[in-house]
């Protein structure tokens, strides 16, 4: 750590899927792989978060339940089992008891939770807490948020220029930090294969919309991802399956890129405000070009890339003609290497982690003493 402070970091990860290959969604990985890289660069770091994640270590306090549900089938990426709200508020409580005491105490908690308490310890215990906002506006953060002084150390970062707005217009206001992507993992792949889609299969990122427009191309589609609602799986996914159409599942990362590398275009489907999409930025990474719908902040990761469409959310009419001419394009001599250049000097990730190592480390600054915390709670009363 010559030239460099040596931080105590608390990672807070999102609390509903385990840090663990193959990846639940983008989020998990953004801070799957943040959790890696401040270690390598020998920084102090712990994680909180589900249980069975990588990277957890013997502190049984910090590691959070995780959604137990009766039935797989009514596993959801958008709710909770009934009695899981509590558990997570009392794993919080045990977290933030343990970051008062003098021996267990942290420099800075990057946090990525999507729970409102933690956004609380930096007014509460006088922690550093620099919050990234990866989602469109959730209630319970907007209400941490606002509930903050002007004397809590807090920061907040958003994903993109779209994230960053809507979150203002609820009183938050946040710093634009884009998502990176490693460019040792997704590699340049050859192309020239079937068509791709890949994320989380739930109705807001819409993959059925990219199998219709694939069969209104005439062309063969390949998704990959976990499967986040089952009933719109077996509602709108599954009888759209066969005849070119395949899904091979949720896959680690490294078949995950090869088989985004060996595609010919990249179909991105959100029918919601999506805060980045980092599946753009990591199929650009392999060099394979990206049509999207126009939706939340996805003009921004693709805006001068080459190799990249962009058409009106939920036309699968243009969203297979933009396809289909990205193709030809790269048939007529558009450059692979020069798509993932491009795209590598937008987003990479270690660009991305240096920034963020030297928001942590200022942040890490502010922390506010016990004993003016005491003073200001004197006055408060």
């Amino acid at each position: 750590m010559i030239g460099r402070e040596r931080l105590r970091v608390m990672v807070v990860a999102p609390e509903r899927h385990a840090l663990r290959q193959p990846h639940a969604g983008g989020l998990e990985a953004v801070v799957w792989n943040r959790v890696r890289w401040l270690r390598s660069r020998g920084h102090d770091v712990q994680l909180c978060a589900a249980e069975g994640s990588d990277f957890l270590g013997a502190d049984i306090d910090l590691h959070l339940p995780s959604p137990r549900w009766h039935q797989s089938r009514d596993a959801s990426d958008t709710d909770f089992p009934e009695g899981h709200r509590r558990l997570m508020t009392d794993a919080f409580a045990r977290v933030r008891d343990q970051l008062d005491a003098p021996a267990t105490r942290v420099d800075v908690i990057d946090n990525h939770s999507l729970h409102g308490d933690p956004i609380l310890w930096s007014r509460d215990i006088g922690v550093p807490v620099v919050t990234t906002l990866h989602t469109p506006p959730l209630a319970d953060m907007v209400i941490a948020s606002n509930a903050l002084t002007g004397s809590s150390p807090h920061r907040f970062l958003a994903v993109s220029q779209y994230t960053a707005r809507a979150w203002s217009a609820e009183g938050v206001e946040a710093f634009v930090f884009a998502n990176g992507v490693d460019t040792a993992q997704w590699s340049l792949g050859p192309g020239g294969g079937d068509w791709v889609w890949f994320g989380r299969i739930v109705p807001e990122k819409a993959p059925h919309l990219a199998i219709i427009a694939a069969r209104q191309a005439g062309a063969r589609l390949k998704l990959a991802g976990r499967v986040g609602d089952a009933a719109y799986f077996d509602r709108e996914v599954r009888p759209l399956l066969g005849h070119g159409i395949d899904y091979v599942g949720a896959l680690r990362q490294p078949e995950l890129s090869a088989l985004v590398g060996a595609a010919s275009v990249a179909l991105v489907t959100p029918v919601w405000s999506e805060p980045f999409g980092l599946v753009m930025a990591e199929a650009l990474m392999t060099g394979t070009p990206v049509a999207a719908f126009d939706s939340g902040g996805t003009s921004e990761v693709l805006a001068g890339i080459p190799g990249t469409a962009i058409v009106p959310s939920a036309d699968t009419d243009a969203l297979a003609h933009a396809a289909t001419a990205l193709v030809e394009q790269t048939r007529l001599g558009l450059s692979r290497r020069v798509v993932r250049e491009a795209a590598s000097a937008r987003h990479s990730l270690d660009h991305r982690h240096r920034e963020i190592e030297r928001v942590l480390t200022v942040a890490a600054q502010s922390a506010v003493p016990a004993h003016e915390l005491a003073d200001a709670e004197a006055v408060g009363a």
